[in-house]
């Protein structure tokens, strides 16, 4: 149970990592991008790759369920 909190954690931080960054690259659009151009730059900057990984280990790690038959499942 210990290794799936931890999984899950690691897979919030990836998220929160990966959310912050496409806040700040909002900013692109203040400054005179499209957002074609907006959206082909976050797609190629490794950090949003961080929101994605992020997001499928939290999908996973909630729907798979544990090994034990005692855990609390939502």
């Amino acid at each position: 149970m210990l290794v799936r909190v931890f999984t899950f954690l690691f897979g919030f931080v990836m998220m929160v990592i990966g959310f912050s960054f496409l806040i700040l690259y909002l900013n692109l659009l203040t400054i005179g991008y499209s957002f074609i151009e907006y959206v082909n730059f976050i797609i190629r900057r490794p950090e949003i790759y961080c929101l994605i990984v992020g997001m499928i280990v939290v999908i996973l790690i909630t729907i798979i369920p544990g090994g034990n038959k005692n855990e609390l499942h939502l």
